[in-house]
């Protein structure tokens, strides 16, 4: 799923930056999964909160999600820089993926980050 994100936004912006289409798509890719595991993490502590379970603290919390962020940015520039990234790229010309519009795109990160404010705002 995240590999066809990543190539209809490096496919997008090829054609209008060339030299910056795999930093941003990887940029995107990165952005996209931090904000689905900032929702996550969001609801699993209103969850939690819930239940009356006491498992960590919001400070705690936090370091744990910058440490997992940074984990998601260094192996995204891992996976599409290098070796890898080549032989996706020759997977994926041959295959027919659906062209998304960079809009609802970049609207994904978007609306998860405004999903878990909404879901810190509840707990």
């Amino acid at each position: 799923m995240f590999d066809s994100l990543f190539f209809n936004v490096f496919k997008h912006y090829k054609n209008v930056k060339n030299k910056k289409a795999n930093q941003i798509a990887t940029i995107y890719i990165s952005i996209f999964q931090c904000s689905i595991l900032l929702l996550l993490g969001m609801f699993f502590a209103g969850f939690f909160s819930q239940m009356d379970v006491n498992t960590l603290s919001q400070d705690k919390a936090w370091i744990l999600f910058i440490m997992a962020s940074v984990f998601i940015f260094f192996k995204n520039w891992i996976q599409y820089a290098g070796r890898k990234s080549k032989i996706l790229h020759a997977k994926m010309i041959n295959k027919k993926s659906q062209n998304q519009s960079i809009f609802m795109l970049w609207l994904f990160p978007v609306v998860c980050c405004i999903l878990a404010a909404i879901i810190w705002q509840a707990v």
